[in-house]
Formats: C-alpha cells, sequence, structure tokens
C-alpha cells in the first residue's frame, strides 16, 4: 500500500474533529490537523482522536495547508499520496479510499471529490457556493479546456506532484489555485462523485457575506491571472 497522509485545516472545530479522525480509513499513515489559530478545543480533541496537531496563527486555509506540507517536507518518510480534508464534517472521510483509488490503480496525478448535485444532502451548498463553483468551474473550461465540475476541498494528490506545483496562496483561492497549476502542468486528474453533508457549526466562509465576497475574488483573481499568462 502507498504512504499516505492526510492535511486538515481546521479553526474552530471542537464539535466535529474527533469525528472527522475516526471515520477516516486504516489505510492512512498519518492524520495532520492545523489548527488555524483556533480559540476552542479544536486542538485538544484531534489529540484525544489521534491525529498529529499543528498550530498556525496566521489565519487562512492556505497557510494551514502550507503549514502541513511544511511539517511533511522535514519528515524523513515522505508520503507516496497527501489528501486534503476539512474539518467540518461535511464531507465523508470514509469515502477516502474511493479519492485515492485513482492514483493507486490508474497512476492519476490528481482527484478531486465532486460535490455532484444527487450526493448532497439539501441546505449542505448555499447558493452562492453553487453559484460560484459552476462560475469558476465554466471559466476554467473556456480558458482550460478543463474537465473539472467542482473546486471540492476533499482531494488527493501525489507528493511529489504535489511539490511542483509550488503552492503559494495563503487564503481561500489555495484549491482554485491548485486546480489551474494542475491544467498548466498538464497533469493527470480525475473527479469522483462523493456525498457532501450539512457541516457542523457554521462555515467562516460560505456562512459570512465577507467570507464569501472574498473568497469569490481570490477565485476569480486566480483564474483571470493565469488566463492572461
Amino acid at each position: 500500500m502507498p504512504h499516505i497522509k492526510v492535511i486538515i485545516p481546521a479553526y474552530n472545530e471542537a464539535d466535529s474533529i474527533a469525528l472527522v479522525i475516526n471515520d477516516i480509513p486504516d489505510i492512512v499513515n498519518e492524520i495532520i490537523v492545523i489548527s488555524n489559530n483556533s480559540t476552542d478545543n479544536t486542538e485538544i480533541n484531534a489529540k484525544k482522536a489521534g491525529a498529529t496537531v499543528l498550530t498556525e496563527k496566521r489565519k487562512g486555509y492556505g497557510y494551514a495547508c502550507l503549514k502541513g506540507m511544511t511539517y511533511i517536507a522535514n519528515q524523513n518518510i515522505k508520503p507516496d499520496i497527501v489528501v486534503f480534508l476539512d474539518g467540518d464534517y461535511s464531507d465523508y472521510p470514509e469515502e477516502l479510499t474511493k479519492i485515492v483509488a485513482p492514483i493507486i490503480n490508474d497512476d492519476i496525478d490528481f482527484v478531486i471529490g465532486a460535490r455532484v448535485k444527487d450526493l448532497r444532502e439539501q441546505g449542505s451548498m448555499t447558493g452562492p457556493q453553487i453559484f460560484g463553483n459552476w462560475l469558476a468551474t465554466t471559466l476554467m473550461t473556456l480558458f482550460f479546456k478543463s474537465k473539472f465540475t467542482d473546486l471540492g476541498p476533499f482531494r488527493a494528490i501525489t507528493y511529489n506532484k504535489l511539490l511542483a506545483l509550488n503552492m503559494e496562496d495563503k487564503t481561500y483561492g489555495w484549491t482554485v489555485e491548485m486546480q489551474l497549476k494542475v491544467l498548466r502542468q498538464k497533469l493527470s486528474y480525475t473527479e469522483i462523485p462523493v456525498n457532501y453533508r450539512n457541516r457542523i457549526g457554521i462555515s467562516k466562509v460560505s456562512g459570512t457575506f465577507k467570507g464569501a465576497v472574498f473568497a469569490g475574488f481570490k477565485i476569480l483573481g486566480w483564474i483571470f491571472k493565469y488566463s492572461i499568462k
């Protein structure tokens, strides 16, 4: 079996983080939770559930992901696959085996867990989220002939290809940056339909007007930046 590590950015996810960790399949070698300046019991609950817990004081999804990548880079044993997963229990962690299967069996570089309509719990994605997803993936199709249909956070990538992407976004543009760089570098990719449910707690992005607007600008900014290169 390949060596697999999971990176979970988490900001105040005390009520959900243990559920996420406990549902991750045993094929995973290490679960890394990055507490992104949490003020609740996220770190305590993650440690009790058996995860490695790091702290990133600078707020931002990208900052947390980069912290996890730096931790992995400093380890002696490097993974074959890195999986990114949210800590709010909206995804089904047990579906990780489906996400990594194309990498293991078909030599695919990058896999997105696509939150298709038929598998989404009612209300699990807000109107702005659905529209933003459609707009971003439509623009990627127009500009880059992309086949992506989602910007889903549940994703897996081979470790060497992740390093080659040279990820840099510190906040909400992380997911779209990764997909744009996968397209630019002509990596092989696919999408796997996954279930999606209402998250535990309030979303820090789609749950606030400010977060939704900022995320939208970041995503569109990355797309237009790459379209004029």
